[in-house]
């Protein structure tokens, strides 16, 4: 496995990840289209075999000293592989701040697991972060 930069010429595997990964939560066109040309955002994506199996963006905010982890997804073929934290950690790497937050499902268990072992703690609960309602949990880690 390859962690490389991504690139607007990703869009087409990333969007297939994105649903892949995350349904009815994967972004619009538009928000992947952002995410691929936006200067500031940090961009990874894990390649195996000549394929995108997992993407990351980070967003840096060193004035507020943390950065934000936009989105993550490993292809579900390939998780618990180690894909996810190999991204998370090359992500935070680069945003060059003391800190880094995110947001999950509350009902993404395994998701909160791997995050809570990797050093981050719970935060805050988003009430009705997501489109059908369901919460988000804001997590924080010092990096």
């Amino acid at each position: 496995m390859e962690i490389i930069k991504a690139t607007i010429l990703d869009l087409g595997a990333l969007r297939k990840l994105e649903q892949e990964s995350f349904g009815k939560d994967a972004w619009p066109l538009f928000d992947l289209i952002a995410v691929l040309t936006f200067t500031d955002v940090i961009r990874m994506k894990a390649m195996e075999d000549g394929q995108m199996v997992g993407f990351i963006a980070g967003d840096p905010h060193p004035r507020d000293g943390w950065g934000w982890i936009s989105t993550i997804a490993v292809d579900p073929r390939y998780r618990r592989r180690g894909i996810g934290l190999t991204l998370l950690h090359a992500c935070e790497s680069k945003l060059g701040v003391p800190q880094s937050r995110l947001t999950v499902r509350i009902s993404n268990q395994g998701a909160i697991s791997m995050y809570e072992k990797d050093g981050y703690k719970s935060k805050d609960i988003w009430h009705a972060y997501y489109n059908d309602g369901e919460d988000a949990m804001l997590m924080e880690k010092n990096l």
